[in-house]
């Protein structure tokens, strides 16, 4: 059983940053794929950024590649979602999730997920 807790959510202006933190109570991290959704009120969760086991490939949605870098420290156990120039559409509450094989964009396909943390981007 792995856990998952986000930080780093907030209220901020368009055009800003944040940087979002998910650490994982695991000894085995690094055999994870990590991977980050959002959800906005009334709209279906959808993919963000995905990271493999050994941080070597990341891979994004459409809509925040160029803006969004997703990192991951397996040494602490972390991963990381970098969110710079960002805009009011990307008001949503943010999950990691963490499978052992998966590494795709399929948020039904991940084991395991965080609790969520709240970004809000005000106009």
């Amino acid at each position: 059983q792995v856990q998952l807790v986000e930080s780093g959510g907030g209220l901020v202006q368009a055009g800003g940053s944040l940087r979002l933190s998910c650490a994982a109570s695991t000894r085995t991290f690094g055999r994870y794929v990590m991977g980050w959704f959002r959800q906005a009120p009334g709209k279906e969760r959808e993919f963000v950024a995905g990271i493999t086991w050994s941080g070597l490939n990341t891979y994004y949605a459409d809509s925040v590649k160029g803006r969004f870098t997703i990192s991951r420290d397996n040494a602490k156990d972390t991963v990381y979602l970098q969110m710079n120039s960002l805009k009011p559409e990307d008001t949503a509450v943010y999950n990691c999730a963490a499978d052992r094989q998966y590494s795709g964009r399929d948020y039904y396909e991940y084991d395991y997920w965080g609790q969520g943390t709240q970004v809000t981007v005000s106009s």
